[in-house]
């Protein structure tokens, strides 16, 4: 098979401020791929994340989400809901796996687990 993952792309309504607070938060770049309709952050381990404009949000629970991985989670959430992420809940299996569920500043899930 010859396919690979370019990127895990994001419906927004403001492409550019979306990306531009991913980036902040895990030290990307911007890239500004169709004028302010799709924006890209290429982060430093190659990681893509795409941004397109869309003109209405996504209903319901999203189908996919990014997991990102700390040393020490409640800090990585502190940081992130004082950015401006809402933390939405809490929960482990037991002592071995635990991951906190947060909404970037458009409401896009993504989880923080313990590496």
């Amino acid at each position: 098979m010859t396919l690979n993952v370019e990127m895990v792309t994001f419906d927004c309504s403001d492409p550019a401020g979306l990306a531009g607070w991913w980036a902040e938060q895990f030290g990307g770049t911007t890239h500004v791929i169709l004028a302010e309709e799709f924006v890209a952050v290429i982060f430093p381990e190659g990681l893509r994340l795409g941004f397109q404009k869309v003109p209405d949000p996504t209903p319901g629970k999203n189908r996919v989400h990014l997991d990102l991985g700390a040393a020490d989670v409640d800090a990585e959430v502190a940081r992130l809901t004082a950015a401006g992420a809402t933390e939405l809940g809490r929960h482990n299996f037991g002592d071995k796996f635990r991951w906190v569920v947060l909404a970037d500043p458009e409401g896009n899930a993504f989880c923080v687990v313990r590496q």
